[in-house]
């Protein structure tokens, strides 16, 4: 439940949504290095921030002990507040630090900001009731002020792809830990790549060889041991026939976008025919052609007339194929007068996508897929579409 609440609260805590966050810039910070903290680390950050433009010098390092007197969310709100919220310093008055408290979220009261945390969590320091009251106030008062001409011309770079976020949704859907956020500032450590590497083929990874945290703090905050967890995970790529000529651990660490995407992917298409194989309990490794024949056989039998020649055919485009297989897998499940026959516009080629999708995840299907992917035909992440129907429907007939 705190994974879910988490993504919901983090998911605009990031240039394109907050585009002001550049404000929190230290002296002889850069962009980059900014946006490599972990949105906890931001939320931290901008709360110093408001405290320093309200006159206040306490500091927080957490959301535990630094914040348990409430001073700190009390010139927080006063600080984010409009001006006729009546968000006042009065709280301080009182000596009591519960009764304190209680008078503090009256105040987040007046905003519409008092969710999460009650006056005991406060007292107490619950971290994460705390980080999420934090992170609802930056949601709904961020106080940043935007960037002005010429400021923000080079944001867009820090703009998440649909690759990007496609890959993230399938990492975070396995659990991984911790819930990456930043695709590759939080596989600079190797450990994330490491769980996806166990995930594929489980017990290949010698966990006694890999360095968790705490990092030492001599030596660059252990980079040396980001780096060699991350040569290792090349390593096991190797180990795994993965295509991945001039990649190493360094490569991963610094963020290197193409480099990090050819692992990544890989790791997600043996991912999914490493199920299918479990399914089809085949001895040999599932093939590409081995998906195209099966969901073509499962079209026809069906009596269906659309089929696929590979994942690049530019028909998979109108999403036909997709929903008929969905309709093939079970039986009923479509409506096809939610379908628009021979689409011509991308708009009406987006909503066939988008309703085939969330077709094909509503019969069971792991499709990790965006919509734009199907209009685009973007072969990798077809063929994901694809091996998971299959999956589902083999599921199905077992």
């Amino acid at each position: 439940m705190w994974q879910i609440i988490r993504v919901g609260l983090f998911a605009k805590i990031d240039l394109q949504h907050n585009p002001g966050l550049f404000r929190l810039l230290e002296e002889g910070e850069t962009l980059e290095e900014l946006m490599k903290l972990t949105p906890e680390e931001l939320l931290i950050r901008w709360v110093n921030y408001q405290m320093d433009q309200a006159g206040n010098p306490r500091r927080i390092s957490n959301f535990s002990s630094d914040i348990t007197d409430s001073e700190v969310y009390t010139y927080l709100l006063k600080q984010i507040s409009p001006a006729d919220a009546g968000c006042d310093l009065t709280p301080m008055m009182e000596s009591d630090l519960t009764e304190r408290a209680e008078k503090m979220l009256t105040n987040a009261d007046k905003i519409g900001c008092r969710q999460f945390v009650q006056a005991s969590d406060v007292v107490h320091g619950q971290p994460k009731l705390n980080m999420a009251f934090v992170a609802n106030l930056f949601n709904m008062y961020p106080n940043l002020q935007a960037p002005e001409d010429g400021e923000g011309d080079d944001f867009d770079r820090f703009e998440e792809t649909r690759e990007e976020k496609t890959f993230r949704n399938w990492m975070n859907s396995l659990g991984i830990s911790p819930y990456v956020q930043h695709l590759y500032t939080d596989l600079c450590d190797g450990l994330v790549i490491l769980q996806l590497i166990d995930s594929v083929k489980p017990n290949c990874v010698q966990w006694n060889r890999v360095t968790r945290p705490p990092w030492p703090k001599i030596g660059g905050g252990g980079k040396m041991k980001k780096i060699e967890n991350c040569n290792y995970a090349v390593l096991l790529g190797n180990q795994m026939k993965f295509s991945l000529v001039g990649i190493d651990g360094n490569d991963i660490h610094n963020g290197i976008e193409n480099l990090t995407l050819a692992l990544v992917w890989q790791l997600m298409r043996a991912y999914t025919l490493r199920i299918l194989q479990q399914i089809s309990e085949s001895e040999q490794p599932i093939t590409d052609k081995q998906v195209v024949e099966w969901c073509n056989k499962k079209l026809k039998s069906a009596g269906k007339t659309s089929s696929i020649e590979h994942f690049q055919d530019p028909g998979i485009s109108d999403s036909r194929a997709v929903v008929d297989l969905i309709d093939a897998i079970k039986t009923g499940s479509i409506n096809y007068k939610n379908f628009r026959e021979n689409p011509i516009s991308d708009t009406d080629k987006f909503l066939n996508a988008k309703y085939a999708i969330s077709m094909a995840r509503k019969i069971g299907a792991p499709v990790y897929a965006l919509p734009e992917d199907l209009v685009e035909v973007k072969p990798q992440m077809v063929m994901t579409v694809f091996a998971c129907l299959m999956a589902r429907g083999m599921t199905a007939t077992k």
